[in-house]
C-alpha cells in the first residue's frame, strides 16, 4: 500500500509535470491546487531534490523544477525513495533484501510466490513515469 506521503509526491510530480516549459513552480501553488499539506509537501520535495529528481531555485521566479524529464522518472524509483521496498516480503526485495530469520528460501512456497507478486508490480512500475499519470 502507497504511503500518504508517496501519494502527495505523485500528486505533486504529476502538477509540475502538466506545466509548460519545466518553469519552476512554488510550493505555495502545488500545495493549494493539490489539497497538499505545506509542510508535508516542503519535506516531500526536499527529499526529490536531494535524490536528484527534482531541482529548486530560490528568489523570484524561484520553486521547483524537474531535473530529470519526467518521462524518464519511474514510478517504481519514486515508491523506493518515500516508501521504501515494492516487494512485499523482505526476502524477495531486489534493493532491500534481507533473509527471513526462520525460513529456508529454496524450499519456501510464500517466497516462490511472492517473488511472482513482485516480479508482476515492477513490470508496471519500472516501465510507468511520471509523465504517464498525467
Amino acid at each position: 500500500m502507497l504511503s500518504k506521503k508517496t501519494q502527495y509526491a505523485f500528486q505533486a510530480l504529476s502538477y509540475m509535470a502538466q506545466q509548460k516549459g519545466n518553469q519552476p513552480v512554488l510550493i505555495a501553488q502545488i500545495s493549494e491546487t493539490r489539497k497538499i499539506p505545506l509542510k508535508f509537501l516542503e519535506n516531500i520535495l526536499l527529499t526529490l531534490r536531494k535524490d536528484g529528481i527534482l531541482e529548486s531555485k530560490k528568489g523570484k521566479g524561484g520553486g521547483y523544477y524537474f531535473n530529470i524529464p519526467p518521462h524518464q522518472i519511474s514510478l517504481a524509483r519514486v515508491i523506493r525513495l518515500l516508501d521504501g521496498p515494492i516487494a512485499p516480503l523482505s526476502c524477495v526485495s531486489l534493493h532491500f533484501y534481507e533473509r527471513c530469520k526462520n525460513c529456508d528460501e529454496t524450499h519456501c512456497g510464500l517466497h516462490d510466490m511472492m517473488v511472482k507478486v513482485r516480479d508482476a508490480n515492477l513490470k508496471i512500475l519500472e516501465n510507468k513515469s511520471i509523465h504517464d499519470l498525467i
